[in-house]
């Protein structure tokens, strides 16, 4: 077996016997091997020849002429703004960039600095510009950008090293004298609790909060431990296998620019819906593939998938035996029923409609109960409910979470058995000491203004009280049934309101709310986003390692990754049109 270097090209005038380019004659070339290269070069040469004539064709319909006198009026735009009208022109070249709309920028591109820059440079080099190839952009043009953009980062990577030198200890200091700071501007009396996600160094800060601080709680984000357990569950072999066949669908189709163009025919839709996390994205995905169900099923065994080149393909293939049997759905018709009760709860903690911490901790034992009927077998649900207790234990039960649970009337008038738990009663008599150091004060708040609330005493007794706490609607609010039946234990209301009014989440605070989209009856769907990072694992093969929660910090690509991955589909055969760029992408590859 021989192995020679060289490119494609050079290949073909090898075996086809033409003497160009210092190319030896291949003598063992057969006849038919040789018409084959011969009709391979001719072919490349039309296309590059037909490509000539169509770029100067085009350059020919080009006709940038300033208008007369009389036409000028015609080419000025009038934009009122209020009361005041302010001529824009438009100029006779502005017509060219319709390929704005037929490539589908986002018109606000142009405001881009770099294009304005790429546009000056365009002018002074004048007519007759060749754009560069797609490869070209693809590879070199992108490396040298990412190179450009490391030289540009290494500033900053030098000031990570130092912060990543630092010790919990210090780095936590320096997030306490932060927090510490705001508490003073707004005042102690009026701060309840600090909410982070549970990094080392946030660790760090709530055992300075807890020393200096301690009348103040230091709670865990809901929805970061909400997402642990999902990833938790996610991992499990069941969930994990049917969550990487929709993987490796979707990124098959969105692959390929024919594929794409394919599904979007038949579903009239995106398959990928990008949520506000990794797994929140994974469940639309999966919900939208089984949307979409039929459609799917209709384009893999219609005659344009067979006649499409890539349907032949082994990932094609494999693409066929995930779509077509019954098995993939059936899966995730079970995922998503698993997932379900779970994503109601971060729906819950990661909304705005009402304050979440008098809920989460009751929806989520009511999201465990579901999941066990759905199972039904407990060796199948033991696992996943193991998950959630480990994943809660110290973040989603602590003396806040349980206390609001307690003092909610919605759970408690329903199972009044909640007060024979020892470990609630134990964390609430820890809350009321936090709001109240002194001793005569909690006495009578645990044994005398509670006993009232515990055996529906009083107001609390009414059954206006009662039925107003009945149903857990969006007319229902737990600090206004406090404030309106809560007047004969004064004390207790104001621990109570306190406490209800509060969120369970730090999500919301680290994004831009304004980047959401999508209505579900009428109001803000929590789990949808416009950007698609966390659903980059779900349209680009091999970047889930990029992208995952664990338990001390939150791993992000790296700039170069990002750039790497943007680069998401394989070029068509038609798209290699000049020879030389294909000379230029196999000089250095291996050939047998």
């Amino acid at each position: 077996m021989l192995v020679t270097k060289g490119g494609i090209s050079r290949h073909k005038f090898h075996i086809a016997g033409i003497k160009e380019r210092g190319v030896a004659s291949c003598p063992k070339a057969s006849q038919e091997q040789k018409a084959k290269c011969v009709e391979a070069i001719q072919g490349t040469k039309s296309k590059k020849i037909e490509k000539i004539l169509n770029d100067a064709k085009l350059r020919e319909d080009v006709n940038i002429s300033l208008p007369t006198i009389g036409e000028e009026e015609d080419e000025i735009a009038i934009i009122e703004r209020g009361i005041r009208k302010r001529p824009i022109n438009v100029g006779p070249m502005d017509q060219f960039a319709r390929w704005i709309y037929e490539a589908g920028v986002p018109s606000n591109a142009i405001d881009n600095d770099s294009f304005k820059l790429f546009v000056e440079a365009l002018g002074q080099y004048g007519p007759s510009y060749i754009p560069p190839f797609q490869y070209q952009l693809r590879e070199p043009l992108l490396k040298g950008e990412v190179e450009r953009t490391k030289e540009t980062l290494k500033k900053q990577e030098e000031e990570w090293k130092i912060m990543e030198a630092s010790n919990d200890a210090h780095t936590g200091q320096y997030i306490f004298d932060y927090v510490n700071d705001y508490i003073k501007e707004v005042g102690v009396e009026n701060v309840v609790q600090v909410i982070t996600d549970t990094a080392s160094n946030n660790m760090a800060t709530a055992k300075l909060l807890e020393l200096q601080r301690p009348n103040i709680f230091w709670t865990s984000c809901a929805t970061h431990t909400l997402n642990l357990m999902l990833e938790g569950i996610s991992k499990l072999p069941n969930f994990k296998g049917v969550i990487n066949k929709g993987k490796s669908f979707t990124i098959f189709i969105y692959a390929h620019h024919k594929t794409l163009a394919l599904m979007r025919k038949f579903t009239k839709r995106e398959i990928v819906r990008p949520g506000v996390t990794i797994f929140a994205s994974s469940f639309l995905t999966l919900q939208s593939l089984l949307d979409k169900k039929q459609e799917l099923r209709s384009m893999m065994t219609s005659n344009e998938w067979d006649n499409m080149k890539w349907s032949k393909s082994k990932k094609g293939k494999e693409a066929f035996d995930i779509i077509v049997p019954n098995d993939f759905w059936n899966m995730i018709d079970l995922c998503l029923k698993v997932f379900t009760p779970l994503l109601k709860v971060l729906r819950l903690v990661d909304g705005e409609e009402k304050p979440s911490i008098g809920f989460v901790y009751g929806e989520l034992l009511k999201a465990k109960d579901d999941i066990a009927n759905i199972l039904k077998r407990e060796c199948d649900y033991r696992p996943i409910l193991d998950i959630i207790d480990v994943k809660s234990k110290g973040r989603l039960d602590s003396p806040l979470h349980t206390t609001a649970y307690f003092l909610n009337p919605f759970y408690f008038f329903k199972n009044p058995c909640i007060k024979d738990d020892s470990f609630m009663i134990n964390n609430l008599i820890a809350c009321v000491e936090k709001f109240f150091p002194n001793d005569q004060m909690q006495h009578h708040v645990i044994n005398i203004e509670l006993q009232r609330y515990v055996q529906k005493e009083g107001s609390f007794g009414r059954r206006l009280a009662i039925s107003a706490c009945e149903n857990n609607d969006e007319n229902y609010k737990p600090v206004s049934w406090w404030d309106f039946y809560g007047n004969e234990t004064p004390n207790l209301k104001t621990v109570a309101k306190r406490i209800l009014g509060l969120t369970t989440s730090s999500f919301g605070c680290e994004r831009n709310w304004s980047s959401f989209e999508g209505k579900k009856k009428g109001k803000i769907e929590t789990l949808l986003e416009s950007d698609a990072t966390n659903a980059q694992s779900w349209i680009v093969e091999g970047c889930e390692e990029e992208y995952d929660w664990v338990e001390n910090k939150i791993l992000q690509p790296s700039s170069r990754d990002r750039n790497a991955q943007n680069d998401m589909r394989e070029l068509d055969e038609e798209d290699f049109v000049s020879d030389d760029t294909v000379d230029e992408l196999d000089e250095d590859d291996d050939i047998e």
